[in-house]
């Protein structure tokens, strides 16, 4: 098991693939790659759906008026941003905040799941369709769900998965805010079971034991030694400093910002 300082440094690591991502075609239209912020360390983790409008700016996740409402829920039930992670499904805007397209998220997963690699938390609140749906690996849809936690092996985890309504769905709809209020502060509860036992890990494959037996008869040598180039391939040579700094996206926040608390 690696130590919180590996994952942190592991953590960065990913950020630094996903910052630089062009596996699908959001990277053309995004501001910035909102990665997810938060405690490297948390027991609790929240999954949303993709980054809005203000998180495409800021390169934060939940900072419009759907992330004061979760503020609000955390603030309920004794915590605040510092004690969570939070993080999406897209890394990166949907023009005009349209769904997520089924290859941005197959495009997009393996970070997201790595992030529960690493971060090791013991609940993972889903938050709306998508993530739930994704991390389920079912088509049943939230209304369903919301509020009724199971135990799920993500990976190579075994987490306490526990879907809710997304915030947004709850600022106009008294109704959902309910449910969605009534569903987080159970939260706590879940959180005092602790972990939940971890499958066995994969033992790695054995190395072989006898080397291949080596040939009776060695291979004869060529006559003749086969002709040299007549001119030597080039050399590599170390790009200048004159090719400039690496570049960065356009209007990029601080990478500070960005990396949260991890």
């Amino acid at each position: 098991m690696s130590t919180p300082a590996e994952r942190r440094k592991l953590l960065k690591a990913v950020y630094e693939q996903a910052r630089n991502c062009v596996r699908c075609p959001l990277h053309q239209t995004r501001t910035t790659v909102v990665f997810g912020s938060g405690n490297a360390d948390a027991e609790l983790m929240f999954i949303g759906e993709a980054p809005g409008a203000n998180e495409d700016r800021m390169g934060l996740p939940f900072v419009g008026q759907a992330g004061k409402l979760l503020d609000k829920l955390l603030e309920e039930i004794g915590m605040e941003r510092g004690d969570v992670f939070i993080a999406n499904v897209l890394k990166c805007r949907p023009p005009d905040n349209r769904d997520p397209h089924p290859n941005e998220i197959d495009a997009c997963q393996p970070y997201l799941r790595r992030q529960i690699e690493l971060i090791e938390p013991a609940v993972i609140c889903t938050l709306g369709n998508f993530s739930t749906k994704l991390l389920r690996g079912e088509s049943v849809g939230i209304s369903r769900l919301h509020g009724r936690e199971e135990l799920r092996e993500i990976g190579s985890r075994a987490v306490r998965l526990y879907p809710l309504y997304h915030p947004a769905a709850a600022l106009y709809t008294p109704s959902t805010l309910e449910a969605l209020r009534r569903d987080f502060h159970r939260i706590p509860e879940l959180l005092a079971l602790g972990a939940p036992e971890q499958p066995p890990a994969l033992e790695p494959v054995p190395e072989l034991e006898e080397r291949a037996p080596e040939l009776e008869e060695p291979v004869p040598e060529l006559e003749e030694p086969a002709p040299e180039l007549e001119e030597p391939a080039p050399e590599w040579e170390e790009p200048s400093a004159a090719s400039g700094p690496e570049p960065t996206l356009a209007g990029e926040p601080e990478r500070a910002a960005q990396l949260g608390l991890f």
